[in-house]
């Protein structure tokens, strides 16, 4: 029998394959599960996602925050079209070359305006970025 998760999964496999020529692919992202209102997508993080210090560009980790938590914005209004209009990062450490994970969720939602939250970790569990989405529905 099929849940309203396995849906989700697809529905969010088939996004990830169109995305693949967007900004999306651009970047290297890959969406590795949907889990109990939580999204995962990763990113292999190389040279090119470096700023010259050897760090994840702080540009890098706020675009994940913002696709990762802009998907969990679209699934909360699948028939919707939503867009970012508030995004607050904090950058709390670096991150380096490697895998990253990217998780977000929900937050809030209203009529008009929903709330994510997210986070970007090492493939040690480390917290390298974190933040919040406010993402209007149009």
């Amino acid at each position: 029998m099929d849940d309203g998760n396995d849906r989700i999964i697809r529905k969010l496999q088939q996004l990830a394959a169109a995305a693949e020529p967007t900004f999306w692919g651009f970047l290297g992202c890959e969406f590795v599960a949907f889990k109990d209102g939580v999204i995962t997508i990763a990113l292999d993080a190389k040279p090119h996602h470096l700023n010259p210090i050897g760090m994840v560009h702080g540009g890098v980790t706020s675009s994940l925050l913002d696709t990762a938590m802009g998907i969990i914005a679209m699934l909360a209004r699948p028939e919707e079209k939503v867009v970012t209009t508030n995004l607050n990062v904090h950058f709390v450490s670096p991150l380096y070359a490697g895998r990253l994970l990217v998780t977000a969720e929900l937050v809030h939602q209203s009529h008009k305006m929903i709330t994510a939250q997210g986070r970007v970790e090492d493939s040690e569990g480390h917290l390298g970025t974190m933040g919040t989405g406010t993402f209007r529905v149009i």
